[in-house]
């Protein structure tokens, strides 16, 4: 049986293959929060004067995950796909042999910047892949089960983490990288190889990427220390006080100079990174917006519900017992959102196949709005089967967005573009989550000072301090879903179908 056969004929192998790579680039972005206490230890990063550069440990790596997307995306809309995604599993892999080897910061921080090189660009290549394997009916619950194979990596990604130092080592979360890699490698050419590719043979548009990537590194530094932190990179300096939070402002001014000169680049190169044409295309520019409100909303979910189980519920006669009491009961209510969000994504192809992109995409952010609502009325003495059943909803929600999103983009765009239409739907959702983050660390220290302003310093018992902390997350959550419901004005605007795109523009 030929491989153009395999692909053709069998395309959900295709699907289950190509996810499993994304699965193991989207885990390492997010692991390693669970693994940084140890790797502190054992690379004597002192505390608190070190923390603002191991913190680099985690923000490297999303930076990179989300600058290589668009011009490897753009890299596999014209030298071909399957050819780019296992140059992005050695990549990686390349990285994970080194990261568990060094034993300086700086060296462990480069490797990482390698592996997210690699981990990034999976991503949108994967997306165009699955455009390519899936006739357009059942494009859209394919494209769903690739969506919430990526965003259960995240979620799972601490957990594992957790198991890890549980009972081996975080080293060994680099060592499973290799031979998953290379499973994953040699699983995609043997399906892919001679998949037929329309390529569109012409120059990568190298000023274009350098500018992009610059705008992106910006933006990223900048609101990863919104809130306080150094925004200057890490100084390797751990005697040195961080420098201060007035360099996030001109960070982001350098970001949108940056941007500007992108955006003038693109409408005069004849051969663009980026044709701007599609944002003028009926859905493309919505879905992109919606998509990034999605994200802002889903790190609120991943980064709140741990910590208002760490910080409010989680009991034990020691720390440890505290400590592992809590990644339990975090591990536990985030699969029940990681299950909901797999099934509906099922679910939400499936509506999307038979009633188009608007129905299920509005169903589903009303759905998480409601979820989140419910998770705004959580107190230290909520159980944990409410919490369940809320996160459950919330899931659910999630689920039924993704393949309508991730569809109406690849439908938006002719078949050279899908790679870097793919990649940059990914990037919003990222940069979503990265200004949901940087929002809730500035508002949430504010919004707590606020509260804990009036009472004085002796009235401070652990209860009141517990008390504020989940009022201040309830608020959080309920904020999301503030959000979620604006942007459901946006998706309303949707169109329902999109005639055929011309191939090839």
């Amino acid at each position: 049986m030929s491989e153009d056969h395999i692909a053709r004929r069998r395309p959900y192998l295709v699907l289950f293959l190509i996810s499993f790579g994304v699965f193991v680039a989207a885990d390492d972005l997010t692991v390693v929060s669970t693994l940084l206490p140890q790797m502190i230890v054992d690379f004597e990063i002192p505390v608190p004067t070190g923390l603002d550069d191991a913190a680099w440990i985690v923000s490297s790596y999303l930076i990179a995950y989300i600058v290589t997307m668009p011009f490897v995306g753009r890299i596999s809309d014209i030298y071909g796909r399957w050819k780019v995604y296992i140059a992005s599993l050695a990549l990686f892999a390349f990285g994970s042999i080194f990261v568990p080897l060094v034993t300086t910061l700086p060296w462990l921080i480069v490797f990482r910047v390698v592996q997210a090189l690699g981990g990034g660009a999976m991503v949108p290549v994967a997306m165009a892949i699955i455009g390519d394997v899936f006739p357009e009916r059942r494009r859209p619950m394919a494209m769903g089960v690739l969506a919430t194979v990526d965003t259960a990596g995240w979620i799972f990604g601490p957990l594992y983490g957790a198991f890890l130092i549980r009972y081996l080592d975080w080293r060994w979360q680099f060592y499973i990288n290799i031979p998953a890699s290379l499973i994953a490698a040699l699983s995609a050419y043997w399906v892919l190889r001679h998949l037929p590719q329309t390529r569109k043979r012409t120059s990568l548009d190298i000023p274009g990427a350098v500018l992009l990537t610059a705008c992106l590194v910006a933006l990223n530094v900048a609101l990863s220390y919104i809130g306080g932190r150094a925004a200057t990179g890490p100084s390797f300096d751990f005697s040195a006080p961080p420098p201060p939070s007035r360099f996030v402002l001109p960070l982001l001014a350098v970001a949108a100079l940056f941007l500007v000169g992108f955006l003038v680049l693109e409408r005069r190169t004849a051969n663009p990174l980026i044709d701007l044409g599609m944002l003028r295309r009926p859905n493309f520019a919505t879905a992109c917006i919606v998509n990034f409100c999605v994200g802002f909303a889903l790190i609120i979910a991943m980064v709140d519900v741990p910590l208002f189980i760490n910080l409010i519920l989680a009991q034990g006669a020691t720390m440890d017992e505290v400590l592992q009491q809590a990644a339990v009961r975090s591990g536990q209510v985030l699969a029940v959102m990681t299950g909901a969000m797999t099934i509906a994504s099922l679910l939400g192809g499936w509506l999307c196949k038979r009633l188009g992109y608007r129905l299920p995409t509005v169903l589903g952010l009303l759905i998480t709005a409601s979820g989140f609502g419910l998770m705004g009325t959580w107190s230290p003495e909520t159980a944990y089967a409410p919490m369940a059943t809320h996160l459950a909803l919330t899931g659910l929600g999630f689920g039924l967005v993704t393949a309508p999103l991730s569809t109406t983009v690849i439908d938006a765009v002719g078949e050279t573009q899908r790679g870097i239409a793919s990649g940059l739907v990914v990037i919003l959702r990222l940069i979503g989550m990265s200004v949901g983050l940087s929002s809730l660390t500035a508002w949430g220290l504010q919004r707590f000072d606020q509260l804990s302003s009036g009472y004085a310093l002796t009235e401070l018992s652990d209860t009141i301090l517990y008390q504020l902390t989940a009022q201040v997350l309830d608020e959080t959550f309920l904020a999301s879903g503030a959000v979620l419901l604006l942007t459901v004005l946006v998706a309303l605007t949707l169109r329902s179908r999109l005639s055929q795109v011309t191939e090839g523009v």
